[in-house]
């Protein structure tokens, strides 16, 4: 595999300053990722200085339950008994739990994980264990129950799973009936060309839905089934077990709310005077938690200004003592919004260094504040790789056409164009728009010498000069639809180059499941990413497969 790294716009300007001009953003952030001395910094602070944390020793047997039951491997179980010596630490970073583990860079964050972790351990010569987080609390069902692939007709196919039962609950709590599987993985199967690769993949994939109750429990036990030999920890943000762990953390949410909120506020308001947007608003009123209710609703809390709480509309109270009784009885009633939910993460795990996409670590730009006050300090944040994949038939066809990777990824219809024109032998622009140029210098004269019989003629005239030139247009029109058959198994081979590398004009990563992928080459290209010594520096990167 070649990889090189290219110039990319991820969209957020504050995590593109972030990792190539630090100093403009290091008011919103405690570490600094290119200073070989924070590693060690951050370590000793949780060595030292973190005074708030889970029991190390409940939190392994919590994440071991959790692990088994995903099929955990020898060396993602050896990873959670290394949580049990102080001494280990953990790189985290997280995604929902989407069909099919969702987009690539899904896959992507789990490698960063990995090299982070063992880095880490090697600069600094003691345990770190990668953890993937899976936001399993989340409850935006629509963003997680599909998977895009590419068809053999070149069309983008959704594959979709509809919501159980409409209610408004996390995805850990949403029930997938055994004939949504099914009927999902036969959609998926279809889609999938004949291999050496497919029984194997869809045999992991039917292995993974066999006897699943949520997306959580088959995403997990494909992380698992990819990157348990790598010692990758799995922990749902939902799982009961870990919610009582939990429990002194949203006893401190729910007594520091106000303080909390203001601190979001108040690096809301940095953002803004630095010129950046902030990725989340916070609310004036925010309580940055979410409850459940007794049919198992997710509702986000605001603060009524008494000293309770209410939802969105104001139809519904809970009081300051009802949160604190189920965070002490009952937490798994309470749920972390995004802002919190780093705070939770940190109270759970020794953090070293957490990664992070570009829009995540623009919203973590908003947390400095609220981890000071609740005596926390932000870990190490860690940009995501992303990569862009192109298979061999795509880079052929760049090489036909003479394109590079700027040219496919952001001015391929320009390209396309120039290179059709090139294939016109007739030169039918020019020649039409020569003809339209004689046509009008000889017709306007004499629209302009009959306007002296009547001056009405002019307008008529004029009219008739429109609709004349309208249909050359048509017969221009008609002739360059003709041009574009005859040459279509090119115009076809440019649109699979923008649909494999930038799919409706999106990120590949952010669109296309490994799943296809896998079926072609097996796992080996990301055993590959997974092996390869490349830096964290927010770069992306482009892989020649």
């Amino acid at each position: 595999m070649r990889i090189e790294i290219m110039q990319w716009d991820s969209g957020q300007p504050l995590a593109g300053d972030y990792s190539d001009r630090f100093e403009k953003t290091s008011a919103f952030f405690d570490y600094n990722p290119s200073d070989a001395d924070c590693w060690e910094a951050r370590a000793a602070w949780i060595d030292r200085e973190r005074i708030h944390g889970a029991d190390r020793q409940r939190l392994a047997e919590t994440l071991r339950r959790f692990n088994e039951r995903a099929g955990a491997s020898a060396e993602a179980l050896r990873s959670i008994e290394l949580l049990k010596d102080s001494r280990t630490l953990c790189i985290v970073g997280g995604q929902q739990a989407s069909l099919f583990t969702g987009p690539l860079l899904v896959i992507y964050k789990a490698i960063t994980l990995i090299r982070a972790a063992r880095e880490a351990s090697e600069k600094l010569g003691r345990p770190v264990v990668p953890v993937f987080w899976i936001a399993g609390e989340d409850h935006d069902f629509d963003e997680v129950n599909h998977v895009t692939v590419l068809t053999a007709d070149q069309q983008l196919q959704k594959i979709k799973l509809q919501h159980p039962t409409g209610l408004r609950t996390s995805v850990s709590r949403t029930p997938i009936l055994p004939e949504q599987w099914g009927e999902a993985l036969a959609a998926l199967e279809q889609t999938l060309m004949p291999t050496e690769f497919k029984d194997g993949l869809v045999e992991v994939l039917r292995s993974s839905t066999d006897g699943a109750v949520s997306l959580t429990d088959s995403f997990a036990r494909l992380l698992s089934a990819w990157f348990g030999r790598d010692g990758l920890v799995l922990v749902d943000s939902d799982d009961p077990e870990l919610r009582v762990l939990e429990s002194p953390m949203f006893r401190q949410l729910t007594e520091q709310s106000g303080s909390i909120n203001e601190a979001l506020l108040r690096g809301q308001d940095k953002l803004r005077a630095a010129g950046y947007v902030p990725q989340a608003e916070v609310s004036d009123n925010g309580a940055n938690l979410f409850v459940f209710d007794e049919q198992g609703e997710r509702i986000l809390l605001y603060a009524d200004g008494e000293g309770g709480y209410t939802d969105r509309k104001g139809e519904r109270r809970f009081s300051r003592e009802q949160l604190l009784q189920w965070a002490e009885e009952a937490p798994e009633r309470l749920s972390n919004n995004v802002m919190t939910r780093p705070l939770m993460q940190d109270y759970l795990f020794p953090v070293l260094g957490t990664v992070l996409g570009p829009s995540e670590i623009a919203y973590w730009a908003l947390t400095r504040e609220a981890f000071h006050t609740v005596g926390m300090r932000m870990p190490i944040v860690l940009p995501r790789l992303g990569f862009t994949l192109v298979e061999g038939t795509i880079q052929k066809n760049m090489q036909k056409y003479g394109l590079a990777i700027d040219d496919a990824l952001y001015r391929l219809d320009e390209k396309q164009q120039a290179w059709l024109r090139e294939q016109d032998q007739l030169q039918l622009d020019a020649r039409f728009a020569e003809v339209k140029e004689q046509f009008r210098a000889s017709y306007e004269p004499l629209i302009g010498a009959i306007a002296a019989i009547n001056p009405g003629l002019q307008k008529l005239g004029e009219t008739n000069l429109g609709k004349i030139i309208e249909q050359i247009d048509f017969l221009q029109y008609k002739a360059d639809d003709g041009l574009r058959s005859q040459y279509e198994a090119g115009l076809r081979q440019f649109t699979r180059i923008g649909l494999s590398l930038l799919p409706d004009g999106k990120p590949q990563e952010r669109v296309y499941n490994s799943l296809a992928y896998l079926n072609k080459y097996g796992d080996g290209w990301i055993r590959e990413l997974v092996e390869l010594s490349l830096p964290l520096d927010g770069k992306h990167r482009i892989c020649y497969m």
